[in-house]
């Protein structure tokens, strides 16, 4: 649970650090809809950074069922808000990982979806 905790804290840290970076640094150079889509990414990493606390503390799932959605979330921030970064703070350009950002939005939906499975289970049992 701790490594977790560690894990979604770090990235509630770079998700503001970020954040402010877009706000002053990038508000120069890059375009404002290149700003906004940067904008969307840091948004997008830090309201899961906060459904990945509720998931880490919520007691009534078990073990398993936080780590695998841990795992989706972790790696539908990384597809999603890391292509965007990799877009607009690299020489990385859109049209070649254009693919990244879209997958990792489906991921990010699966993680909900994963979780509204759990919940219909338990609704189901009780």
């Amino acid at each position: 649970m701790y490594k977790n905790l560690t894990i979604i804290s770090l990235l509630g840290v770079l998700a503001i650090a970020l954040g402010a970076f877009g706000a002053h640094a990038l508000k120069e150079v890059l375009t404002p809809q290149e700003l906004a889509s940067f904008e969307t990414g840091v948004r997008y990493q830090m309201y899961h950074v906060i459904v990945l606390l509720f998931v880490t503390i919520f007691e009534g799932f078990t073990i398993a069922q936080k780590n695998k959605i841990s795992l989706v979330f972790l790696l539908g921030i990384f597809l999603f808000s890391g292509s965007i970064y990799a877009i607009h703070l690299t020489s990385v350009t859109a049209k070649q990982i254009w693919f990244v950002t879209p997958l990792g939005g489906v991921t990010l939906l699966l993680g909900w979806i994963l979780m509204i499975v759990i919940f219909l289970k338990k609704a189901v049992k009780n």
